[in-house]
């Protein structure tokens, strides 16, 4: 594959010499699915290495696979697929509403909007509403439900024509989940501040990668994720900017995340200088911090691979459940095909009758479990276990047990 470049600077500071902490090999790109017509034909890969900046601790891939291949028009996320999930952000912007004291006066922009999922919880109170998405499937249903929304890339230039066209600016910017994927990290932020008015609050939840590494959460590293943070390397990022992160907030989402809070103007919170403190006893600026990952990840997914061949030995039958992004990384490292898992279910429709990438394992309904019976299932979607295991009790009635790979490989019954 061609369509990528390796990246030779900080994709932060622009520091040169990033020390690699992980090489993944070649694998197949997350979320890129296959149709069953183009399962003859030769996988998209691309290399996959996690790497360090000493200069701004700054955790990134050294990859940049081309947003148009990642992104494009068969890109099968859907926000509203997950009920906690849609829960945690129907949450989220109740405390948004009540914090910045929204009303039909204001506006509130999210960048990555997806399918309306976060948006219609502002709108259903008739405050005004505006998304930007690059995905046509999911920015399309956001549209058929009522929510303005721009299909394109969000970042500086948008930023200022948006602000031209909107003079006093956003009191609210959302990004959930998007800040990670941007390849443009500076013009990303610096669009935030164009965007934002003096008095605004911009409200972006990032994975946490203090939580990636204590919980050797390996497999939420693949291309679409392209920087991994810590408040750290946020408060510098933020502060180049002219932007201050005066609030922080720790949440479940994806193996735990961060809720940012900045401003344009410096009033920090308690709880950001603790865990800047915190991360500064941890040593989180310095390559030691990562040194052992590598070595505890490879373990893990040797004992997972270990595990399910086992059980296959023994005349089991396994099956997936959730045709993640993360499960991309979690199969190729595991080298876990289709002699392993028959197949994967997942509740997203748009995904039904796909194929993952490189290994080919079939994506079927989640009505396919109680048909199949497997004996095991293998949660790709772990982060979700909680509300996977108690929507399947018909399954595991019937004898079926779950397997969760992370933190640690376990077996587990209702």
């Amino acid at each position: 594959m061609t369509d990528y470049r390796v990246e030779q600077q900080c994709r932060s500071c622009h520091a040169l010499g990033v020390t690699t902490i992980l090489d993944l090999g070649n694998t197949p790109l997350a979320d890129r699915l296959v149709r069953r017509q183009e399962l003859s034909q030769q996988d998209i890969r691309a290399p996959l290495t996690l790497a360090f900046c000493s200069r701004c601790a700054l955790v990134q891939i050294l990859e940049t696979v081309e947003p148009e291949i990642l992104f494009g028009a068969d890109y099968p996320y859907y926000s509203s697929v997950s009920e906690s999930l849609l829960a945690h952000f129907r949450d989220s912007a109740a405390q948004i509403i009540e914090r910045e004291s929204l009303n039909k006066n204001c506006l509130v922009i999210e960048a990555a909007s997806n399918d309306g999922y976060m948006l219609r919880n502002f709108a259903h109170f008739g405050i005004p509403v505006l998304g930007i998405d690059p995905a046509p499937g999911p920015a399309g249903i956001a549209v058929k439900q009522g929510i303005p929304t721009r299909q394109y890339f969000f970042g500086l230039e948008v930023a200022e024509s948006l602000r031209s066209e909107y003079e006093d600016g956003a009191d609210v910017f959302l990004a959930n989940n998007v800040l990670a994927h941007v390849a443009d990290l500076n013009g990303f932020v610096e669009g935030i501040r164009v965007l934002l008015r003096e008095t605004g609050t911009a409200v972006i939840e990032v994975p946490y990668v203090i939580d990636l590494v204590n919980r050797c959460e390996f497999d939420t590293i693949y291309h679409q994720h392209l920087c991994y943070f810590s408040v750290t390397s946020l408060n510098r990022l933020f502060r180049n900017h002219g932007l201050f992160l005066n609030d922080v907030e720790r949440t479940w989402v994806h193996g735990g995340s961060l809720r940012l809070h900045v401003h344009k103007v410096e009033r920090p919170r308690e709880g950001v200088i603790e865990l800047l403190e915190e991360e500064d006893r941890q040593g989180i600026d310095s390559l030691g911090y990562y040194a052992a990952f590598a070595d505890r990840t490879r373990k893990l997914a040797e004992r997972l691979k270990k595990m399910l061949e086992d059980l296959k030995r023994s005349g089991h039958s396994i099956a997936g459940y959730g045709a993640a992004a993360k499960a991309a990384t979690m199969l190729s490292l595991a080298g876990i095909d289709r002699s392993i898992l028959d197949f994967i279910a997942d509740r997203n429709e748009h995904k039904h009758g796909w194929y993952m990438g490189g290994n080919h394992i079939p994506i079927v309904g989640t009505e396919e479990i109680v048909v199949a019976q497997p004996d095991y299932l293998l949660l790709l979607a772990w982060n979700f276990a909680d509300e996977i295991i108690s929507a399947q009790t018909e399954y595991a009635g019937r004898g079926g047990k779950f397997i969760v790979p992370v933190p640690e490989p376990e077996i587990r019954g209702i």
